[in-house]
């Protein structure tokens, strides 16, 4: 069931919540928001209380909390996504929307805790997941909301509670996410302060999470700069990582389908997921036609060196890296300011062609910019986006009918998620099998995180007994 408001209740709505939520709230100790804290030691205290109080619930007890979770997000999918993008700047409500669903329904539960035995001569051994505890979480600026929940099923699944650090710039949709789950939990008859944030978060809070005691697993769901900070930390800590995704499109492709999807994918919530298609790479062969495609669905093709150059100015900073004023929005809005353009309605992409070595190739812009580069061949193909995926390990997409190719390519890249034949969110279950994650943990290894990846692995062994075979 989702909310039947129209566009004027929708934004009374959000602008109540950032009213609530902004900086005029008194900075008291005592919550005016469940979950809600002033200080990062209280809010750590708060979360290890729960944590005793949820660990003593069973499963079935545990999947009710989620259950009202899931229900409550579907039910105010569209306010938060209003919310996010009202607050951020970043990505289409639409997009947002539809990822807010997503995460309802398709991130995994308590399902996902999977018992192992062993049963012989000897007796039964038993592996089962236990919880870590207390665990600190950063979430991104990106996808705030998608993250928050994501998060906070898989982690109450697992019988922990966690502490949100969100970021600065979207502090008021995640500490609406808080919000909205603390009441889920409590209507539900689950324990309070399972999952807690602060209401002013800081790099010092932070840290402070980073050192506490009471913190067993630190989880970072964004730029390389805080992968690198969790694991300097001292503790467990998984770290969801940049990505620069490539996609390849071979002379066997389907160029028409391949066009669709790749125009779909990269335009999603204004390319700011970081498994969006970042650059084109395509076999010389095949180029023009692709191109003619992409821009049958929805490309704009800037074409002029010197409209590239402005564009690259406008969008880039001295470094050649990507402008947080330009980070998830609309190419239209992109195109009007770098270009004096204004973009016909069905325009979502802006496309160019640019050599390897291109910023617009190298960085992972988050924008609806989408560089095209020609490659003699398959094997130069697969060399590129080896080269240009920079080793983060996180996505890559191929369009191909050559099963050889794909396979060489999955070797070469070695990354996460590797979408063949589809738009790059199909790698997330849309449209494609498989659950749903907003932290996906390439340099760490544990991949699309859920619930069995906040868990510790625990052996329990009887002897001589309970083997009846």
């Amino acid at each position: 069931m989702t909310l039947e408001l129209d566009p004027a209740q929708l934004q009374e709505i959000v602008q109540e919540v950032l009213a609530r939520l902004g900086n005029g709230l008194p900075g008291k100790a005592g919550k005016d928001l469940p979950g809600v804290y002033d200080d990062m030691e209280v809010a750590i205290e708060r979360a290890a209380a729960g944590q005793k109080k949820l660990v003593k619930l069973n499963l079935e007890e545990r999947e009710k909390l989620i259950a009202a979770i899931r229900q409550t997000l579907r039910q105010h999918a569209e306010e938060l996504a209003q919310l996010a993008v009202a607050e951020t700047g970043m990505g289409r409500v639409a997009d947002k929307v539809l990822k807010h669903h997503l995460v309802a329904d398709k991130t995994p539960g308590t399902e996902d805790l999977v018992t192992e035995a062993w049963s012989g001569d000897k007796g039964l051994t038993l592996v089962e997941m236990s919880p870590f505890g207390v665990i600190g979480a950063i979430t991104p600026s990106t996808n705030p909301v998608a993250t928050v929940f994501c998060n906070s099923i898989g982690m109450i699944a697992g019988g922990n509670s966690v502490v949100f650090s969100p970021h600065p710039g979207a502090k008021k949709c995640s500490l609406r996410a808080v919000e909205l789950i603390n009441e889920a939990i409590l209507a539900a008859g689950g324990p309070e302060d399972i999952v807690v944030s602060i209401r002013e978060p800081s790099l010092e809070k932070t840290q402070i999470m980073f050192q506490h005691p009471r913190i067993n697993l630190l989880v970072a769901t964004g730029g390389p700069g805080l992968v690198r900070a969790v694991l300097k930390s001292g503790k467990k800590a998984i770290g969801a990582g940049a990505g620069n995704p490539p996609v390849v499109v071979d002379e066997t492709a389907d160029i028409e389908k391949a066009g669709h999807d790749i125009i779909a994918g990269s335009t999603f919530d204004n390319n700011i997921p970081c498994i969006a298609e970042k650059e084109i790479i395509a076999v010389e062969s095949i180029a023009d036609y692709l191109l003619f495609n992409l821009l049958k669905n929805g490309g704009y093709h800037v074409k002029n060196q010197g409209d590239i150059d402005a564009l690259a100015a406008k969008v880039l900073d001295e470094k050649g890296k990507p402008k947080r004023e330009f980070i998830g929005r609309d190419a239209a809005v992109i195109a009007r300011a770098a270009l004096g353009l204004e973009l016909p309605p069905d325009k979502r992409c802006l496309l160019v062609e640019v050599d390897r070595e291109h910023p617009f190739v190298q960085e992972e812009l988050m924008m609806p910019i989408l560089p095209l580069v020609r490659v003699k061949d398959i094997e130069e193909a697969i060399a590129v986006a080896v080269e240009v995926e920079h080793g983060f390990k996180h996505t890559a997409i191929m369009h191909s009918k050559n099963v050889d190719h794909m396979t060489r390519m999955a070797r070469a890249i070695q990354t996460t998620i590797f979408v063949k034949n589809g738009p790059s969110y199909a790698g997330i279950g849309v449209g494609g099998e498989g659950f749903t994650t907003f932290t996906i943990a390439g340099p760490t290894g544990e991949g699309l995180t859920s619930a069995r990846t906040f868990t510790r692995r625990r052996r329990c062994v009887l002897i001589d007994a309970l083997s009846i075979r």
